[in-house]
């Protein structure tokens, strides 16, 4: 059993747009987007969100974005997020309305200062309290 193969069979309860994303990995020019991609260390990933009450997979509206912040996973609208640039590491992207937009971003530990450039990037741990 591949992971390719349990992507076919667990998708039949998904809506139309998250079926087609995950037969869509199957074919062959997807298949080679991904090769191509994983030269660059990107990969291909299928934007949604969980239905509050039933969990079900939803497809992920265009004005909401994704956000991992202390190991926790949300979503606010894309706008909210872009008022907060300097917070907030893209992450994933999708084609939207003709242009690249921003899909899914991690929420990044505050830097201190001028002295902590070219310090690594740290995610945003539960623990930090900056």
């Amino acid at each position: 059993m591949t992971v390719a193969s349990v992507s076919r069979t667990s998708a039949s309860g998904l809506p139309p747009a998250l079926k087609t994303a995950q037969a869509a990995m199957q074919l062959p020019e997807v298949q080679d987007m991904l090769r191509r991609l994983s030269a660059f260390r990107l990969g291909i990933f299928m934007p949604h969100q969980h239905d509050d009450s039933t969990g079900e997979f939803q497809p992920l509206p265009d004005e909401v974005v994704q956000v991992e912040s202390g190991r926790t996973v949300s979503f606010e609208r894309l706008e909210s997020i872009t008022q907060r640039t300097d917070s907030f590491l893209p992450v994933g992207w999708r084609w939207s309305a003709g242009v690249s937009t921003v899909a899914s971003v991690c929420e990044m530990a505050d830097q201190e200062g001028p002295e902590d450039e070219g310090q690594p990037v740290k995610h945003k741990h539960p623990e930090d309290t900056r």
